[in-house]
């Protein structure tokens, strides 16, 4: 067996959740046989055992020939060491085939959050990426675990309808008749039950998004006194979680009474039979103790039945979440072949790419009319959705005309993109441990290197108040530190990485003008010879930059220095004062504006 979790997932068919399953299943048949040849010979050497234990009454006690008694006891010990052995192998097979398919599709999911970026957010809620890995990950890997006791349970069922029509043509047909009616039966019973499954892990998801907003937001909550309200809240959904998930019991219940119910009319119209048969002497002693033994051991396959319907009808539905967020287009494609590669249907860009070109290029987005030229210190001034759309464009999460060096950013391979052009917004984080490896992920950077990066994002106070500096262990996200510390820090890490293109969404929007200033200072000397785009309406910011390009309606409106964009421009004017809380009138007020960040 292959160690898990698999290092290629692969490109899985999306077209449908069946598809979707049968396609997990491709990629696990060889341990999928080999449980269903342990699934025969378990439930198989279970269906033999009343056929020896009848030849054994027969034959041995009923004559008194204790040489035939021992033999039957012999066989009938071969057969319990066959259940044994085969059983536990088939339980070891059936774990590792359930890890299997649920890693795989996590896997798959976590691949594909990757190819979506800064784009997932807005497309697919927390808790239901969250469900994903845990609940849909556990419910199709449960689907997988009864395959091999189905296959054993209908091999056995058959073999049990060909002995008993052999003994008994009346148990024969009854069998053949009250099984598949039984199993219908039980199929219709099911029937609200997933729909009601279904409904529940709607509101499951939902809740635990709820969830994950309340926790990430805590801090604000307590800030504006808002933990009662949403409190209350969250009580009121988890109460309805909570009635959903009754109902979901009660078909369970129900469920789990008629596989009780039913088998057991079946054992005992079987045992009546058998009883008259005997008495009217057409059966023999050791054939009526094999027909009560037949009865009550099909109990076992009509429940496995039950339970692999019930089974793969969650792992329907749990398929058809996850294909859900892996047929989310994800722009640009990655090289084929490549670790993490979802395939999804509808990703754009399976062509082959090309390669990016070394050094600083030009980048240039059709959309807005913006061009970059290489090197450039740029800020964009823009309407806040205008901005991130904008980020998004340039840095390859989102379907759109935009070129580097000439070539189109999709076309070009994905790692290198990420590699060249850094987005970070207000949506970064930081992750939990060590402060260190926060900012340094691959864990190449110096000491030497890091310090650089944080005095370039005026960070420096932030690492030196902490107990152990840059081994301090953070929580998630960083929650022990403020809006500014935290804003701080994710540009210390983008810095770090020193990408050809840095592109940053309201770097300073949670700092006060003091560190404004000397960010934009410290930035701008920082990033010499490499191409930044900042989109911030800062007036510190502004001043810095070698050009400004004004944004109006999602399109270029103006471009040039904030001096002149002051001086020439009333819509730009005005988005300052907004920004400002002044009213720039004229040169004079214009230039008194400007001149904020000019002072060092």
């Amino acid at each position: 067996m292959r160690p898990l979790p698999v290092t290629d997932p692969g490109k899985p068919d999306i077209r449908s959740a069946t598809r979707f399953l049968l396609w997990l299943a491709g990629r696990i048949v060889r341990p999928l046989s080999a449980a269903a040849f342990c699934g025969l010979l378990w439930l198989g050497s279970q269906a033999l055992m009343p056929v020896v234990v009848r030849e054994a009454i027969d034959d041995g006690l009923v004559p008194g020939d204790m040489h035939a008694v021992l033999l039957w006891s012999a066989v009938l010990l071969g057969l319990g060491v066959v259940q044994a052995v085969s059983g536990t192998v088939r339980r070891r097979l059936n774990t590792y085939i359930s890890l299997s398919a649920g890693f795989r599709t996590v896997q798959l999911v976590v691949g594909h959050a990757n190819r979506l970026g800064s784009s997932l957010e807005r497309r697919v809620d927390d808790g239901e990426l969250v469900s994903v890995g845990t609940s849909d990950m556990a419910s199709i890997g449960n689907a997988f675990d009864v395959v091999g006791r189905t296959v054993g349970a209908v091999v056995s069922v058959i073999l049990v309808a060909v002995v008993l029509l052999e003994q008994s043509a009346t148990l024969g047909m009854l069998l053949i008749v009250a099984l598949p009616a039984i199993i219908l039966t039980m199929g219709y019973t099911l029937r609200p039950l997933h729909r009601r499954q279904e409904a529940y892990r709607d509101l499951q998801g939902e809740l635990t998004s709820r969830l994950t907003d309340v926790v990430a937001g805590l801090r604000v909550l307590r800030g504006v006194g808002g933990e009662t309200s949403f409190a209350r809240s969250y009580r009121e959904r988890s109460q309805r979680v909570r009635a959903a998930g009754e109902r979901v019991a009660g078909a369970e219940a129900l469920i789990r009474g008629a596989q009780v119910l039913l088998p057991g009319l079946l054992v005992g119209a079987v045992t009546w039979i058998g009883a008259r048969a005997a008495l009217s002497g057409s059966v023999t002693a050791g054939e009526l103790v094999a027909f009560y033994a037949y009865a009550a051991f099909l109990v076992e396959p009509l429940g496995i039945f039950t339970e692999t319907a019930d089974r793969f009808a969650r792992a329907h539905v749990a398929a058809r979440r996850a294909i859900a967020v892996l047929a989310l287009p994800a722009l640009p494609a990655l090289p084929a072949g490549s670790a993490g590669s979802a395939g999804s249907a509808g990703s754009a860009q399976d062509t082959d790419t090309q390669p990016v070109p070394a050094g600083a290029r030009e980048l240039s987005d059709e959309h807005s009319g913006l061009t970059v030229a290489p090197g450039a210190f740029l800020v964009v001034v823009a309407p806040p959705a205008d901005g991130v759309r904008l980020a998004d464009r340039l840095g390859g999460y989102a379907d759109a005309p935009v070129t580097y060096g000439g070539l189109p950013l999709a076309g070009l391979p994905a790692e290198e993109v990420r590699r060249r052009i850094l987005v970070v917004d207000n949506r970064s984080r930081l992750f939990r441990g060590p402060l260190r490896s926060a900012l340094d992920p691959h864990g190449t950077a110096d000491d030497t290197a890091i310090a650089a990066a944080l005095r370039a994002a005026v960070a420096e106070d932030v690492v030196e108040a902490l107990p152990e500096g840059l081994d301090t262990h953070i929580t998630a996200d960083g929650r022990r530190f403020s809006g500014g510390q935290r804003q701080r820090l994710v540009l210390a890490r983008a810095l770090l990485a020193d990408p050809d293109v840095l592109v940053v969404v309201d770097p300073t929007s949670a700092v006060d003008a003091h560190t404004e200033d000397a960010i934009a200072r410290r930035l701008r000397a920082a990033r010499a010879g490499r191409t930044t785009v900042l989109i911030s309406s800062s007036p510190l910011l502004l001043d810095r930059a070698d050009q400004v390009a004004f944004l109006r309606d999602g399109r270029v409106a103006a471009t040039g220095t904030h001096r002149d964009l002051l001086a020439a421009g009333a819509d730009y004017r005005l988005v300052i004062q907004r920004e400002t809380g002044e009213a720039p009138a004229g040169n004079a007020s214009s230039t008194s504006l400007a001149s904020r960040g000019s002072t060092e």
